[in-house]
This record gives structure tokens, sequence and C-alpha cells, in this order.
């Protein structure tokens, strides 16, 4: 099994910027939701814990690691939060929806973030079978993610939110491209 964790809030978070790769530390609201993702967590016996490079998934991966008793085996690449481009830092609240989504056609694209999530856990269940994973990513990766394995939009992933993933879901997903 995996648990998807979205790291906790930042300062970015609170103040309803987007950060995507921008790389923003968690604030003290943000450890406080990570100490208690971990006490959550801890009821469980865990034997992987993978983060994002991107340090507020690193603090809360380190911070949930004191808890189930692992440090972080590594750092994924492919987990990294979608690039916002040239709209990082901007506040989208209280535009309209037509007009974020018109701004969001210049950053990187749902589908491509969800499909290079995907790779990368499927990569981490081949080279981790059996093995139970904790997971520390971003809002956005983790929605889109669960989005398109599930065949449906997935809802706002709150910060320290868990999703539990069977790998039977993940495995069985096959992209287009791998399809060809």
């Amino acid at each position: 099994m995996l648990a998807l964790v979205r790291h906790g809030e930042t300062d970015w978070n609170s103040a309803g910027r987007l950060q995507g790769h921008s790389d923003i530390p968690l604030n003290k609201l943000g450890r406080t939701q990570a100490n208690d993702a971990g006490a959550r967590l801890s009821a469980e016996d865990w034997d992987l814990l993978v983060s994002s490079p991107l340090r507020r998934a690193v603090e809360t991966a380190e911070i949930i690691g004191s808890y189930v008793g692992l440090d972080i085996s590594h750092t994924v690449p492919g987990l990294i939060e979608r690039d916002f481009r040239d709209l990082e830092g901007t506040v989208l609240l209280g535009k309209e929806r037509a007009e974020i989504d018109e701004l969001l056609v210049a950053c990187e694209p749902e589908a491509e973030v969800a499909m290079r999530s995907i790779e990368a856990l499927q990569q981490l269940v081949r080279e981790n079978a059996g093995r139970r994973m904790i997971v520390v990513a971003h809002g956005t990766l983790i929605r889109v993610t669960m989005g398109l394995l599930q065949g449906e939009p997935h809802a706002h992933v709150l910060n320290c939110e868990t999703i539990e993933l069977e790998p039977e879901l993940l495995m069985g997903y096959e992209s287009e491209t791998a399809v060809r």
C-alpha cells in the first residue's frame, strides 16, 4: 500500500499563492499538520518513506518519519509539483474560473504532471514490491494523479491529507504511449 501525503502548509499556501517548483518551507501550522499526520500514520507499520525533493515535502516527510521510525530513503524528482512557470507566486483567489483556466494554459499541463507522477510511483512499486510506503508530495500532483487513475476528477487535497493508493490500481494503469 502507498500512502500519498500532501505536504504541510506554507506561507504561500495560506496566502493563496501558486508555488509549484518554488522551494517554499513549511510554516508553523504546516509543521503542526505534519506532526498530526505523523501521529496518524504511526498507528500502522511502514517500510519506506520517500518525498518530492522540494523542501516543504522533505520537511513534512522528516517530521512524519520521526513518528513512524523511518528516515527518508530518497527523494523522487518525478514527484515534484506542477510547474506553474511565470505564474509561480501569483494569487488567483478572486479571479473568475475562465480567467484562471486561461492563465493556467501557459503552465505545465496537468496530464503531463499525472503521467510523470504515475511513472515515478510505478517505478517505486517495482523497486519495492510488497513494501508499505509513505510518499510525501504535492496537492495538484496527487489530485491529478488520482483523477487519472480513477477515471474521474479528484477533489482538492488538503495540506497533510493522506490518500491511500493500492499498488494494483497504480500498476494496472497503462499510458497511451505504453500501449503503442
